[in-house]
């Protein structure tokens, strides 16, 4: 016997969200699947939130920094990354999440969730079209940077663990790794 799961679609996740249904557990949609998300330990949720503060600074009004906040993607996606560099849209942002056509790049930080990070949500990010997206490994403190989405997969995979570092979408700017990884 072949088990088949439920696929959800974006609607229906939203409207089991207005219920209530979802309330009390920590949740993403990824690829129609409604899938648990690790609870942050106190290294993920300091240098992820570190590093919001070290971006936002850097890029000041070119990017709005979205920390842990969903994303619409139309693959059958919400997830929630840790960091969402994204276009400075304003009230936008109260009728809908960021589109992939709104987002500059994504990060985020692993421990437990590296697996899910390195392997499903690179080719979430990449089928949609996501230019780049970093993973924190806070394990081994190596930055992993995927960029160039082709056919569902990101061409470009290399690591970092010093130095500085150019986002696509702002060549001009130099990001420390080292803010990145430790906060």
């Amino acid at each position: 016997m072949t088990m088949v799961t439920a696929k959800w679609t974006i609607d229906e996740y939203h409207r089991m969200i207005a219920a209530g249904i979802l309330s009390d557990r920590k949740v993403e949609l990824l690829k129609g699947e409604i899938v648990e998300m690790s609870p942050d330990g106190e290294p993920h949720a300091y240098c992820s939130h570190e590093a919001g503060e070290y971006l936002s600074e850097l890029l000041g009004k070119c990017a709005t920094i979205r920390q842990t906040k969903p994303i619409t993607l139309p693959n059958e996606s919400e997830p929630e990354p840790d960091i969402a560099i994204v276009q400075r849209l304003g009230r936008e942002y109260r009728e809908h999440h960021p589109y992939p056509e709104n987002i500059f790049w994504l990060i985020e930080y692993a421990n437990s969730s590296l697996e899910k990070d390195l392997e499903t949500k690179s080719k979430i990010y990449a089928e949609v079209g996501i230019p780049e997206y970093w993973v924190v490994n806070l394990k081994k403190l190596h930055l992993v940077v995927f960029r160039d989405p082709i056919d569902g997969e990101y061409a470009t995979k290399f690591t970092l663990t010093a130095g500085k570092i150019q986002p696509l979408a702002f060549p001009e700017i130099s990001v420390a790794v080292e803010q990145i990884l430790n906060g």
